[in-house]
């Protein structure tokens, strides 16, 4: 009876096992083909970043020197720049922000609308009296309790400009864009001004600043400084070059007025759909749509300092996700039957590019899944009689493939993170890839969560993070 009831329980210890071996190698090849077709794709991108880089290095660099700030020309048709801030709950940063604005931009021909609420006393409060003092700063208060959307917020900003040039009479050659945690560049109106002469969409860098506290707040703040070093350094650049629509990143950017007057609903009274939670990179797709150029201009000022904006990012895990969430449901989500399709095969690829990330977040889960199955499987033969099942050649191919393009892949993260913050920090960028990665998977399913509801008639709301403003007077 006990070797009966022993062969019983082997039997069904292997065909446990057997099981096991076969979802796993279900969720491996799942992932493994998946992690190869992204792996192609940033490769791609990649090739054509260098071959470009090099062409201008080799072509254009050799015969011109390199523009800055400093050598830039006046624009021929020199106007006045109209700066949106949408603000909602944002009193611990906005006073600092605009100081420090105002005192960069100084005497050049630009005017500030900060949108605000009437139920946000706090905001309110700290703007009323630097607008009371100030021609240069206009507080814009929506007719609607807040949070709404940022783009009604801007809305509001928009219908408020119209107003100011009717009561003087002259008109704004362009729109800005920023948030009221931004470190805004002395050089950007300038920039705004001359570009905006050939191009109806400008966009310049975003630099996240460098994360504080512990190790765990600095490892997730400072994962937004490798992500947006490689993409501000890298992946825009190719956009442009490909001939693809620029989307806006909200921030640092700004679009020539006739074009947003094109974008004007009249039932929302502004450029921006109010219904999105992502309106920045949808204008500019939009802009796109309509023959519009856009450009990404990386340019140093005459100190050799990039003209970006720079900024605080979340610190913390929640706020990380929430903000990832929001991202992801606005492009790679409600992208797909609010944007749709347009332009040629570029267009095409770049728009896929941007609608992938919450599949890539669940291809990263199954291969996370797929190594937790094997080490199960792994414990379990040391247990038993029963051998890890190795890989088919199809599998342990795609494994190698896998491999390396992991390896080129953290290359590239640290290279691009290590140009903008130094080399110390770029080494990091290789473990805090781990932190990303989970951020985005947790992100992912917020995400897809947050979209199920606005299909059910759930309206979606501002889900805005906290913000911080820097000391300026101290190294960031």
């Amino acid at each position: 009876m006990v070797i009966s009831g022993d062969r019983e329980l082997h039997s069904v210890g292997e065909a446990i096992f057997a099981v096991l071996a076969r979802v796993h190698h279900e969720i491996l090849l799942f992932a493994v083909v998946g992690l190869a077709i992204g792996g192609i794709d940033d490769f791609i991108i990649d090739m054509v970043f260098l071959c470009r880089r090099l062409w201008r290095k080799l072509i254009i660099y050799s015969r011109h020197r390199r523009m800055t700030t400093a050598t830039l020309p006046a624009s021929p048709r020199p106007g006045r720049i109209a700066i949106f801030i949408p603000a909602w709950q944002e009193a611990d940063v906005i006073g600092p922000m605009l100081d420090n604005a105002l005192g960069q931009w100084g005497d050049q021909d630009y005017r500030i609308f900060v949108g605000v609420y009437p139920n946000d006393r706090a905001t309110l409060d700290i703007l009323a009296p630097l607008a009371a003092g100030n021609d240069r700063l206009i507080l814009c208060i929506n007719e609607r309790d807040g949070p709404t959307t940022k783009a009604d917020c801007l809305n509001v900003a928009w219908r408020a400009m119209l107003r100011e040039e009717e009561r003087t009479g002259v008109r704004f050659k362009a729109i800005a864009l920023h948030d009221a945690e931004d470190v805004v560049h002395r050089d950007e109106i300038l920039l705004f001004d001359l570009m905006t002469d050939r191009f109806q969409l400008v966009q310049l860098p975003v630099l996240p600043l460098r994360g504080h506290g512990g190790w765990w707040s600095r490892a997730i703040a400072n994962h937004y400084c490798d992500e947006f070093s490689e993409s501000h350094g890298k992946f825009l650049t190719v956009r442009e070059a490909m001939g693809a629509s620029m989307p806006s990143a909200g921030v640092a950017c700004a679009f020539e007025r006739q074009i947003l007057e094109r974008l004007v609903n009249p039932a929302t009274g502004g450029p921006f759909d109010p219904e999105s939670l992502t309106e920045d990179y949808e204008v500019g797709l939009r802009i796109g749509n309509m023959g519009g150029r856009g450009i990404f201009v990386r340019m140093r000022d005459r100190d050799g300092q990039l003209v970006a904006t720079k900024e605080y990012f979340p610190d913390n895990l929640k706020g990380a996700v929430r903000q990832k969430a929001r991202w992801m449901v606005g492009i790679s989500l409600a992208g797909w039957d609010r944007m749709g399709w347009h332009g040629g095969p570029a267009e095409w690829w770049m728009r896929m590019r941007d609608r992938t990330a919450a599949l890539s977040a669940f291809i990263l889960f199954t291969a996370y899944l797929a190594l937790l199955l094997w080490g199960v499987l792994l414990v379990g033969s040391l247990f038993t009689a029963f051998p890890v099942p190795n890989p088919t050649p199809t599998v342990e191919a795609l494994l190698w493939i896998n491999f390396g393009f992991m390896i080129w892949r953290m290359a590239m993260r640290a290279i691009f993170a290590g140009l903008a913050y130094g080399w110390a920090f770029g080494l990091g960028a290789i473990p805090r890839t781990l932190i990303a990665n989970i951020i985005a998977m947790m992100a992912a399913r917020r995400a897809v969560f947050l979209y199920l509801r606005s299909l059910v008639g759930r309206p979606l709301t501002w889900d805005k993070t906290q913000h911080r403003f820097p000391d300026l007077d101290s190294p960031a």
